[in-house]
């Protein structure tokens, strides 16, 4: 740990004058075959690698922003929609360091052992992983310098190096670094009688090495750390009448540097930015309330000083900079990442969203209303409801019938009580207004906030707290696992009885990601639905334990179970000569006992087809373990985000949607659940997304035997069919004429036209206008 070095300019401050020769690497020579010995370690790796039966799940996450990458390299897109997917591709790997490598590090520090799902020990991956993420990082820049930069000038800006301005332009920067910049700057001197400051993760930082004026001698040199505020706009805009040009901020602070260091000589200056391990676990608790949120806050502190797991740095770099900063922070040349073009390509939103580009954005269609409604806002939702089941498709539907949901509930009279779980809130969120009208108004509101949402834990509290001082009845997530299912319940007096309505949904309650995210929900006031939600709350929320659930798998007891109960199932029936099938839609595929009951399955004769967005570790096509499974991602437009749980059942289709992936976190560590769609023509809406899906030839790509990714081609002769485009067309007949495995021909529940016609009637109601959704920020 870097704990270790803290002291040692300490212990030697009286035998040594020169700070960095005190952390100085002795030259030694290199041994005659070192590079054949690297070669043939890295080979035994891969190799090790390939014989798994199972995918590592990093070097498969690895794949995923590799197809993100793939979207900015696509020379189709406009090229700001190019410039957004790179900036994902950057927060994405942001994120990747500070949980999945800071988790490696957890193991690395403490002298634990790991042993991936590749075969490796913590040690040989660790160099095979980051040498796949230099390898990445490699493409990103060959993607930005050699694909977009040469397209700005056309496009009618440029970024440029304060070399590029006019002496009009200097100026005017020069006023804005003295007015602005200046004021905000902090040199953070490290030395003998100064201690090593405490540097911030995702922050630009100036490393900046000084001599007394007019001296060369090394022993007068003196280093200090410059943080540029990461409030400031990453960019100053100077408005010529051509064309826009961009200035990091980074160029103006290096130009100036010197008037932060009077009378002394500035040696060099050096941009480079750090991410620090942000993996933590919560110690586990039997007091879980107000001791608990100041817990987690300490856990948010905590992650400022995380061991560094990552330095992106300038090609001309000081070596004695940079050796220092690798001894402090103990890490080496695979923690070190040189670039020569943007250090963080999150930058690009300051570009993207610039009001000059408005109208280069490729826009978003507006929503369409769901199959079950013929408009998106009716006067009672609640009479809707009563009426039929209605599965919602985000963004493709609106997320206003939800909303109006809530808000209609916040008001009406006869709403006795308002119940939810929230995982992560929009900002101004229309959600938390909507409980406070309903605690004003009388309401019982309870409301299981997961305040252990990753990097939304202080807004979480925030408003959590602001819900708590309105009257509600708030719960701070339970112990040690995390509250990720998504359920909304109303109760309602209605005379002479008393109903529930229901929202079951793979996504949260946020309104924005609503346009960004696709998402499955369901609107019913079915009482089976509602009583076992009423029991699940009475779990989650107080001591209870039901004897079983009518139409929900839940998590952390039985999902897993059930799952490979329903797995297992097919299986019996293929090897009895019956149909059988298997189509799963979900964001991660990683859980072991999950993936081998596949495998078992597929050996048995079962078709699998599966829909992974993100990582897989289940390996396919591989001779006698996988053969009948196939494995694709859709990446594109939106973040796929629904999951969707197919079993053939012989012609007689089980399906399921809801909140959880098939992880070992979802089956063991989360509040999850599944709810089974038993409304014929809501289930056969769900099938038609996963067949769709399996139809995509423009986002999706296949994954092969060996980890890898291709994308899938549009055959001669075929049509393109894009999901993120295509779904918001669909018309009833098409969803009812769906199958997706062949044997469903004589499945024995379906929908006749009749059925069909009469199920999608929908009272008279106002139409309200729906907003295009904008292009904004989402991280994949």
């Amino acid at each position: 740990m870097s704990g270790s070095s803290d002291n040692i300019y300490n212990e030697k401050r009286s035998k040594l004058t020169n700070l960095f020769a005190l952390f100085k690497s002795p030259k030694e020579p290199a041994a005659a075959d070192d590079g054949k010995a690297i070669s043939s370690s890295s080979e035994k790796a891969t190799t090790q690698m390939q014989q798994s039966d199972l995918i590592s799940r990093d070097l498969s996450w690895m794949k995923f922003n590799d197809r993100v990458l793939d979207q900015a390299t696509n020379e189709e897109r406009n090229l700001f929609d190019r410039l957004k997917f790179l900036a994902i591709t950057s927060s994405n790997l942001d994120e990747f360091f500070t949980i999945r490598v800071g988790s490696l590090y957890n193991y690395l520090d403490f002298g634990k052992e790991r042993l991936d799902y590749s075969g490796l020990r913590e040690i040989p991956f660790r160099k095979l992983l980051m040498k796949e993420v230099h390898d990445f990082v490699r493409r990103q820049n060959e993607c930005y310098k050699d694909q977009l930069l040469p397209l700005f000038a056309s496009h009618g800006f440029r970024i440029v190096g304060i070399d590029e301005i006019t002496g009009e332009e200097h100026t005017a920067v020069e006023e804005y670094f003295d007015r602005t910049v200046y004021p905000m700057l902090t040199p953070m001197l490290f030395d003998y009688t100064h201690a090593f400051p405490v540097l911030l993760a995702k922050v630009l930082i100036l490393g900046v090495i000084t001599q007394v004026k007019g001296t060369t001698s090394e022993e007068d040199r003196k280093l200090s750390f410059v943080q540029l505020p990461p409030n400031l706009p990453r960019f100053y805009v100077i408005d010529r009448d051509d064309e826009l040009l961009f200035l990091p901020i980074e160029n103006i602070a290096k130009a100036f540097i010197n008037k932060l260091y009077r009378n002394v000589d500035i040696v060099s200056t050096n941009l480079f930015r750090i991410l620090r391990n942000g993996d933590f676990t919560l110690e586990e608790s039997d007091d879980i309330e107000a001791d608990f949120i100041d817990e987690i806050k300490q856990k948010i502190k905590s992650r400022r000083l995380g061991r560094v797991v990552q330095v992106s740095i300038e090609p001309d770099v000081n070596p004695d900079l940079l050796n220092l900063i690798k001894k402090r922070w103990e890490i080496d040349d695979h923690n070190v990442f040189i670039t020569d073009a943007l250090i963080d390509y999150t930058a690009l939103w300051g570009i993207i969203k610039h009001p000059e580009f408005k109208d280069q954005i490729p826009p978003t269609r507006p929503p369409v209303p769901p199959l079950g409604l013929d408009r998106e806002r009716i006067p009672d939702i609640f009479e809707t409801m009563r009426e039929r089941d209605i599965l919602l498709h985000h963004p493709y539907n609106n997320f206003e019938p939800v909303l109006q949901m809530l808000e209609q509930a916040a008001e009406d009279p006869k709403v006795l009580s308002i119940k939810l779980t929230i995982y992560r809130l929009a900002k101004n969120s229309r959600v938390t207004e909507a409980l406070l009208h309903a605690a004003e108004n009388g309401k019982h509101v309870a409301v299981l906030f997961e305040v252990k949402a990753r990097f939304d834990e202080e807004n979480n509290i925030k408003e959590a707290q602001r819900l708590q001082k309105a009257g509600c009845f708030v719960i701070y997530g339970i112990g040690l696992l995390k509250t990720h299912t998504k359920l909304l319940l109303i109760v309602r007096n209605e005379g002479n009885r008393v109903l529930r309505y229901a929202h079951l949904s793979s996504g949260n309650y946020n309104e924005d990601t609503s346009r960004l995210y696709t998402d499955t929900g369901l609107l019913t006031s079915n009482e089976e639905y509602t009583h076992d939600i009423s029991e699940f709350f009475n779990v989650i929320t107080g001591h209870s334990i039901p004897s079983e659930y009518q139409n929900l798998i839940t998590a952390p007891r039985y999902m897993r179970a059930k799952l490979i109960e329903l797995i297992q199932q097919e299986a019996e029936n293929a090897k009895a000569g019956l149909k059988s099938g298997i189509c799963i839609k979900i964001n991660s595929l990683e859980d072991r006992d999950t993936i081998y009951e596949l495998y078992k399955a597929s050996e048995a004769g079962v078709p699998i087809k599966l829909i992974v967005r993100g990582m897989c570790c289940l390996r396919p096509q591989r001779k006698g373990l996988s053969e009948n499974i196939t494995v694709r991602s859709l990446v594109g437009d939106f973040l796929e985000h629904s999951r969707i749980f197919y079993f053939h059942q012989n012609g007689n289709p089980l399906v399921y949607g809801g909140s959880a992936d098939a992880m070992v976190r979802s089956f063991d560590k989360r509040i999850e659940s599944l709810f089974k769609l038993v409304d014929p023509r809501v289930r056969q809406e769900a099938i038609h997304i996963l067949y769709y899906s399996l139809k995509d030839n423009v986002n999706a790509y296949e994954l092969r035997e060996d980890g890898n990714y291709i994308k899938c081609e549009i055959e001669e002769g075929s049509e393109p069919l894009n999901v993120h485009q295509a779904f918001y067309d669909v018309t009833l007949d098409q969803v009812m004429a769906t199958h997706l495995f062949e044997e469903e021909d004589n499945r024995t529940e379906t929908l006749s036209e009749e059925q069909a016609q009469e199920t999608s009637a929908t009272p008279e109601s106002d139409i309200s206008d729906t907003d295009v959704a904008p292009q904004t920020e989402a991280g994949l």
